[in-house]
Parts: structure tokens; C-alpha cells; sequence
């Protein structure tokens, strides 16, 4: 069966399946009819992920993620046996793009995967033109608008700068200043742009950004030049914007140089080998992203037990990117005066995010920090979540995942090493 031969929201009913993994779920609300129907022809549905180079880590987990669906759902999708087709993403957009014309050509039904949310502007013309639902795994930037085929199924890329902003706007004392550590791409400046408004771009406890050049494989001097400038400019905390190799060479060099200021990011600086390559260095850091594996809900724990079963390997944000178990549906674009604008969970003005947590009872969190309840988007979850609030801090951070809505929460908490 090919695009040719099924209308585009038919596509995406054939997805369906896959509601209670978030991948697509209801996105044919148009007729509101989802239920699947059972068939013997196939669809061949496409997965690009990175196979070699800096980012092979996510790739790997992204495909065993999707795949591991597959085997839990009898190898169907919207009740038709999956032929799937992977394709190498590469490093780069340019390689994503040849990955997407190479299963475009192999007449795939829909697409899904990307682990580097830079690839998806790269991508954008060709998944429009071939209108071709692309169902992005991975987080999907802010500034992708007015798309109609491309949908996201995890988080908008600005979300953990924003969740870490607000957390740290609240708890940094006066006397204290922030420093951003950024690559100078698109992803990079979105991030930045995003923590600064959310901080304040007033601020005076906000210095002004240390910029880095955009690399999936930094050398081991590769960060020098930037480290010397957090050390003119004396930060009690740095905000570094990194992933997988570059992550993990930021942190030794940063290590390397004795410098004091604790380090906060996204949840997947964190994630791949990097704990396992960096040791004791990771110790401390504070990471904020939309999911975490200690989600303590019955899809979440099905999920990571599978996964464990499978890969002997906990499971990361890219795997569970590739499934999404815990959210039945996906937010679709929305439709503004016949134009489609980034997915629902764009804003932070919809879901406040709560602040991070650390599993350490004391001397990771910043000096003058003082307990609060943190917000969910359900009030039940808020209640449970301040409830088991009281008591040690380390009781709080552990009883806490409970009351953590399952669905949207953006969670956030220190490296593992930190326990």
C-alpha cells in the first residue's frame, strides 16, 4: 500500500494503533472515527535514525523503542502488518534529507524517527511536498511553524530551557549569576532566546552567553576557549546546551578546570553513555526534560520493564521518545485561519513546568533554594505532589515521581550518579 493509494488522514488512522504509545493516535480527528480495522495487507512504514557517528546512541534507542512497540503489538499498526524500513540519519540535516528521499522512494505510507531536531528544518520542504506524515520522535524546535505534514509526538525543543529558567529565576539568590553555554545553531539560539526570556532578559543575575561553535564531535580542547570565558565571568551556575559527545566532552574539560559553578541542562545531556564515560564528574548536575524513566504509572512501568527485558538497559528519553506509552494521543497542530502552527505543546504558558529536583538531601541545589509545590496540569497530580512534599528532601524527591502527571509533566531531576 502506498501514500498514492490513501488519502493523508487515512495515513495517519493506520498509526492509530499506536495511540496508547503517543504516536499518532487520534490525529484524523477530523471524523472523529479511530477504531482500528483489522487487515492482512501491509504498510510499510519508514524510520530514520542515526546509525553511525555521535548520535548513533539515540538512533539505536529510538529503533529499539519503535521496534519494541511493534513486538508488543503483534508487528500492527492501525490493525495491518508493519513492513518497516530504516534508514541511516547520519550527522546532519544534509544526511537526514538523503535518508527521507531514500525511503520516500521506497514508497513508504509515513515516516517517524529523527534524533537530531536540527535535521527537521532540513527536512521540512521535502516531507511537505511528498506529503508524507512525518511523525517526529524527537523534540521538534520552536520555530517550525506553518507545517502540515510534520508532527511531534515528545516536546518542543525550547521546553527544557524554559522549565529551568523559571526554576532557577525563583531560587537564585541576588548575589548569584547564570551563564549560558550554548552551540551557535538554530537549536542552540532557540534555547538560548527561550531561558533568557523566561529568566528575564533584564535580569542582572543573567551574563551575557558563551557561545560555541556547532559540532557533533568536539576535540578534547575543543571547549577551552569557552571555558576561559565562564571563568572571566565568574558564574555561580552554568546552563549548557549540549548532547551525547559534545555533552559528554564539555563536562570532562569543564571538570578539567576545576571550575566551581554548577552545571544545569537538558535531560539529554545526560542521557546515552554519558554517565558511563564521565564517572564522578557527572556527580551534581541537574538536568530537566519531559520524561524520566522512574515516571512512577502503569504504561510507564510496563514500558520500562519491556524495554529492560529486551535491551538489559534502562530505558532514555530517545526510546521512549520512539513510543511515548505514557501519553494515549499526540497533540496535533492546530489549524489558525487555514494554516498549521507548531504542536499544542509549544508554549509554556499552557502547562507551567515544575522545578527540578535532586535526589541528594542536600548541597546540589542552589544556596538560599527553599521548598515549593510544584505544578502539574492536573490538579489531583498538583495535590499528591505537594502532599508528599513534606518531609526530607530526599523522601520528597523519591515520593514525588507518584504525583507527577504522566501525560504532559515536564520532569526534572539530578544525573543518577547523584543518588
Amino acid at each position: 500500500m502506498t501514500v498514492s493509494q490513501i488519502p493523508r488522514r487515512q495515513a495517519l488512522k493506520l498509526l492509530a494503533a499506536a495511540g496508547a504509545a503517543g504516536l499518532t493516535a487520534a490525529c484524523a480527528t477530523d471524523d472523529g472515527d479511530t477504531e482500528a480495522q483489522v487487515s492482512d495487507e501491509p504498510v510499510k512504514i519508514g524510520l530514520i535514525a542515526p546509525q553511525n557517528g555521535p548520535l548513533k546512541t539515540a538512533g539505536t534507542e529510538i529503533t529499539n523503542g519503535f521496534q519494541l512497540y511493534l513486538d508488543l503489538n503483534q508487528n500492527r499498526l492501525g490493525g495491518h502488518p508493519v513492513e518497516l524500513v530504516v534508514a541511516d540519519e547520519g550527522e546532519d540535516a544534509k544526511s537526514a534529507k538523503a535518508a527521507v528521499d531514500s525511503l520516500l522512494g521506497q514508497g513508504v505510507l509515513a515516516l517517524t524517527g529523527i534524533a537530531n531536531v536540527a535535521a527537521l528544518a532540513g527536512v521540512r520542504d521535502t516531507v511537505e511536498n511528498a506529503k508524507v506524515p512525518l511523525i517526529a520522535s524527537n523534540g521538534i524546535p520552536g520555530s517550525l511553524q506553518s507545517v502540515l505534514y510534520i508532527w511531534c509526538t515528545s516536546y518542543v525543543a525550547t521546553e527544557p530551557s524554559i522549565a529551568l529558567a523559571r526554576y532557577l529565576d525563583r531560587v537564585m539568590p541576588a548575589g548569584d549569576r547564570v551563564t549560558i553555554v550554548a552551540p551557535e545553531d538554530d537549536t542552540g539560539q532557540d534555547a538560548v532566546a527561550s531561558f533568557r526570556q523566561e529568566f528575564g532578559t533584564g535580569d542582572t543575575r543573567l551574563t551575557t552567553t558563551v557561545w560555541t561553535p556547532p559540532t557533533a564531535s568536539p576535540g578534547r580542547s575543543f571547549f577551552q576557549a569557552a571555558l576561559g570565558q565562564l571563568e572571566g565571568l565568574d558564574p555561580a551556575i552554568v546552563y549548557a546546551f549540549y548532547a551525547g559527545q559534545a555533552a559528554t566532552e564539555f563536562v570532562k574539560q569543564y571538570r578539567g578546570r576545576n571550575l566551581p559553578a554548577r552545571i544545569y541542562a537538558p535531560g539529554f545531556f545526560t542521557e546515552g553513555s554519558m554517565l558511563a564515560d564521565t564517572g564522578d564528574d557527572a556527580r551534581g548536575i541537574f538536568t530537566a526534560m519531559n520524561y524520566s524513566a522512574d515516571l512512577n504509572n502503569g504504561a510507564n512501568r510496563l514500558f520500562t520493564t519491556a524495554y529492560r527485558r529486551a535491551h538489559d538497559s534502562t530505558a532514555s528519553w530517545a526510546a521512549r521518545a520512539a513510543v511515548a506509552p505514557a501519553a494515549p494521543r499526540p497533540h496535533a497542530p492546530p489549524r489558525t485561519g487555514g494554516r498549521t502552527t507548531a504542536p499544542r505543546r509549544a508554549g509554556p504558558s499552557r502547562r507551567p513546568p515544575p522545578r527540578p529536583r535532586s535526589t541528594r538531601p542536600s548541597g546540589s541545589a542552589p544556596t538560599g533554594s527553599r521548598r515549593r509545590r510544584s505544578t502539574s496540569c492536573s490538579a489531583a497530580s498538583a495535590r499528591s505532589t505537594a502532599r508528599a512534599g513534606r518531609g526530607s528532601s530526599t523522601s520528597r524527591a523519591r515520593r514525588s515521581r507518584s504525583g507527577t502527571c504522566a501525560r504532559c509533566a515536564v520532569t526534572a531531576r539530578s544525573c543518577r550518579t547523584s543518588s
